[in-house]
């Protein structure tokens, strides 16, 4: 019953995720970096889950990551991120929703991220000289 409750509120914040996220990481390599990286880790929920005593939106939510297991390591490794900054950066894509405790990012942030390297492969593309 615990890892359902934790999915079912999970997929409610995915429901209702907006594309204001896009904003925050536009201009920023290092929060683009661990956005990227955060889908390539392993994340689980917890074993035992902690009592959801904050029913609010913003109790719920910090309560999903409080329950949510990853390795910091693995994902400054990944994401090639700067130790110093990490933490900031962290909270900053957790606390505008832009990473989500199962392993995946905000679906906007994610098209973006896509359109991002469509356009790198379509410029290269056109850059270069077909011969016959």
């Amino acid at each position: 019953m615990g890892n359902q409750l934790y999915f079912q509120r999970l997929a409610s914040f995915k429901e209702r995720e907006k594309p204001e996220g896009v904003l925050l990481i536009a201009d920023e390599p290092q929060l683009i970096r661990l956005s990227v990286a955060w889908t390539n880790i392993l994340t689980e929920a917890a074993e035992q889950l902690t009592g959801l005593d904050d029913d609010s939106e913003c109790g719920v939510w910090n309560w999903l990551w409080e329950n949510t297991i990853f390795s910091k390591e693995d994902l400054i490794s990944k994401s090639g991120a700067f130790r110093s900054s990490f933490d900031g950066h962290m909270r900053t894509l957790i606390g505008n929703r832009i990473l989500y405790p199962d392993g995946s990012i905000n679906s906007f942030v994610q098209r973006y991220l896509r359109e991002r390297v469509a356009r790198l492969f379509d410029g290269k593309s056109r850059g270069r000289k077909v011969s016959k």
